[in-house]
């Protein structure tokens, strides 16, 4: 595990969405809330990572064309393989994921799947369950094989039974410790930085060390969109 893992595999503030997702507890009563779409936003990440080119070079199309390209980027299962350069969307007019989201943001967000098949996920009760420090192990493993494979990962994150932390991030990049391995993460709810996990070895846990509105303590972590059935 504490084999050297290559360069992110995505680039924070280029290849991210310039908007969060927004938690209805601080954001009471605003209008055109937009919440509960942190497992899209999360699953969009990977699939313009693997099916989506940008042309900056490009003339600007308009925002309801920004809408179906989005569309169609994200209409693709997060799990296929990447397409050839050729072979992807391309979104004319801007550099990056985090240009086009922060100049179209209402396009963008129109193009996004909707939430409620994410939300009601038939493997979200796991984090009603307990799990093995083997299982977890077998998580950190298998995050790792995908970040040096060049893959990101998308994480189902909780400490249930505590009524903090039933959420999804993204994990693009790690460094091996003294004490294990620490995951940087891409969160839905803070687009603004990096957040943070680590994997104890010794106690064969994930740990929260820096993740957004969330106490630093024990998690669980498991793998989500990485097959028609997870």
């Amino acid at each position: 595990m504490g084999r050297p893992a290559p360069a992110p595999v995505l680039r924070f503030g280029v290849d991210t969405f310039a908007f969060p997702n927004e938690g209805r507890t601080k954001n009471a009563g605003k209008p055109d809330l937009y919440a509960n779409y942190c497992f899209v936003m999360a699953r969009a990440i990977t699939q313009f990572h693997h099916f989506a080119r940008f042309a900056p070079e490009a003339p600007r199309v308009t925002s309801a064309e920004y809408t179906e390209l989005v569309r169609r980027a994200t209409s693709r299962p997060p799990w296929h393989d990447p397409l050839p350069l050729e072979e992807r969307v391309v979104i004319p007019g801007f550099a990056s994921l985090y240009e086009l989201s922060k100049t179209e943001e209402q396009a963008v967000k129109a193009g996004l799947p909707g939430r409620f098949w994410g939300w009601v996920h038939w493997t979200n009760w796991r984090v009603t369950l307990p799990v093995t420090g083997g299982h977890q192990e077998g998580v950190a493993r298998e995050i790792l094989a995908d970040l040096r494979a060049g893959r990101l990962v998308q994480l189902l994150v909780t400490n249930w039974p505590k009524p903090e932390l039933n959420h999804t991030v993204v994990v693009f990049e790690s460094r091996s410790t003294e004490a294990g391995i620490e995951f940087g993460v891409w969160d839905p709810n803070n687009p603004s930085e990096p957040g943070l996990m680590t994997f104890e070895q010794t106690a064969r846990r994930f740990w929260a060390s820096h993740l957004y509105d969330t106490e630093p303590g024990p998690i669980r972590a498991f793998r989500m969109y990485y097959s028609p059935l997870l």
